[in-house]
């Protein structure tokens, strides 16, 4: 068996690295570690566990009324307000959708006749929405923000009407670290009778203990809806998320259950029928040990790293913090007040950054329905982890922006040139699988790796047509894990 873990150990070895603070996207480090001992060990004694049904083990019913509790009570809901755990932040977001397009239908069952029901959010609303609003047959409808990612709310409400089945609002924008106008939209909403969900999976963990913010969960009327993920800033392992609805109606509603088949009778509050319990006991065991004052303690130090990372930023000539934002995420973007020469691209910046040893996460920019475009950048996820080395990192902000200062967004025309004359341009055909990956190879993205330039292709990939761009990247992601 050790020759097995050891093919294991060297195939990890290939990652990027999960602790110490290195990678400022997808991974969660508190810097404690003693919560990754307790959630093994929890996570093992929960292994052999099937959450399909708790009748059998109880269990995990009494570890899922914990987690949920602790949740409602972070959220200021009140009895009225259960929920569920997730497998994460998609499921949440699926299910939240899924509950409203259902009550719609319910409510508008004289009327509705053919009519496909909306969905309403910022542009820069999670993407899982966009795929909620496709499995769920709901036409997804993204209201443009100003070029910093900032949402008006009354933008938000003028597109309310007797078709829309769901609003949403994000505490905070994982593009851009914004807080949504959410009480006035939620409000809005509620005297329209229409739900609104709180997508609180990036900052559901930290900003309840946030300084200074304005009220955005339950205490808010109007808010129907809110998820949070524990395994992003609740620091338990992948996958667990809660989902909190306001009244058990419209819990029930997210349910599905059958006694129409030839089986046992099925039950599922989520879209997983068997379940792993191990994600959720390694939830209940970190929750259990943090508690409040743990959760208080780690918030402060984000608190104090985001103050630390503005303040080197703002001494960096040709950077920016894009727009406001609150809690653990910070967008990076270039400063176009200064000549082109001063200027720090965030995606030569990203691809600087890790020869340094730091890895930061180049986003493309996004023209909007009204044209007009929301700035490409580099997002940075902050973890109390960095506040042990916040000089290292700063210092290294500093030094890749002097490396790129004054180099000029990539610019791939020749290839987008190369793609048209294929008939892959505007208006023009899709790529099939054999396609997209000569494409791919075109590109010199036929292969991936953690430390692989990103400039060129997010360029790349912002000026493409948009169902080009789509078929290249699963093409890209499906290639990966097809057997040699």
């Amino acid at each position: 068996m050790s020759d097995i873990l050891d093919r294991l150990r060297r195939m990890r070895a290939a990652d990027a690295p999960t602790h110490g603070g290195r990678v400022l996207s997808y991974v969660y480090d508190s810097g404690l570690a003693e919560l990754d001992e307790l959630a093994d060990a929890a996570a093992r004694l929960a292994r052999p566990l099937n959450g399909l049904d708790p009748t059998v083990f109880p269990s995990i019913a009494a570890m899922e009324r914990d987690v949920i509790g602790f949740t409602r009570r972070m959220l200021h809901g009140s009895r009225s307000v259960v929920g569920t755990v997730t497998s994460g932040g998609t499921e949440s977001c699926l299910l939240a959708v899924k509950t409203a397009r259902d009550l719609w239908r319910t409510s508008h069952a004289d009327s509705a006749g053919g009519v496909r029901p909306r969905l309403v959010a910022p542009a820069t609303a999670h993407a899982a929405f966009i795929k909620a609003a496709q499995l769920f047959d709901l036409e997804f409808d993204p209201v443009p923000c100003s070029p910093d990612g900032t949402i008006a709310a009354t933008d938000l409400i003028e597109r309310l009407g007797d078709d829309v089945a769901l609003v949403v609002v994000s505490a905070p924008s994982y593009p851009t670290g914004l807080l949504d106008p959410i009480a006035e939209v939620a409000a809005a909403a509620s005297g329209r009778g229409i739900s609104c969900h709180v997508d609180a999976c990036f900052g559901g963990f930290v900003l309840p203990w946030w300084p200074g913010l304005p009220a955005w969960d339950f205490r808010v009327r109007g808010v129907t809806s809110i998820s949070a993920d524990v395994h992003k800033f609740g620091y338990a392992p992948k996958g667990v998320s809660v989902l909190l609805q306001r009244g058990r109606r419209r819990h029930r509603a997210q349910y599905f259950a059958t006694t129409g088949w030839a089986g046992y009778p099925v039950v599922n509050p989520t879209l997983l029928g068997s379940r792993s319990a191990s994600p959720l006991a390694a939830a209940w065991a970190i929750i259990e040990h943090l508690g409040d004052d743990g959760y208080r303690r780690l918030t402060g130090s984000i608190h104090r790293v985001a103050h630390a990372v503005r303040s080197a930023v703002d001494d960096i000539p040709g950077l920016r913090v894009i727009g406001d934002p609150i809690g653990p995420a910070i967008a990076l973007g270039s400063d176009d007040s200064v000549p082109a020469s001063e200027r720090v691209d965030p995606h030569r910046l990203a691809d600087a950054m890790v020869g340094h040893g730091w890895k930061i996460q180049p986003q493309p920019g996004l023209v909007q329905q009204n044209g007009v475009r929301i700035a490409h950048s580099a997002h940075l996820t902050l973890t109390p982890v960095i506040e042990h080395q916040i000089g290292e990192f700063t210092r290294a902000l500093a030094a890749a922006a002097d490396e790129v200062r004054g180099m000029p967004a990539a610019d791939p025309w020749l290839l987008l040139a190369t793609l048209r004359l294929l008939g892959y341009g505007p208006g023009g055909r899709v790529p099939g699988p054999t396609a997209a990956w000569r494409l791919l190879r075109l590109a010199g993205a036929g292969s991936v790796s953690a430390d692989r330039p990103m400039a060129t292709l997010m360029a790349l990939l912002e000026q493409l047509p948009q169902p080009v761009a789509e078929a290249l990247l699963i093409e890209l992601l499906a290639r990966m894990s097809e057997p040699r």
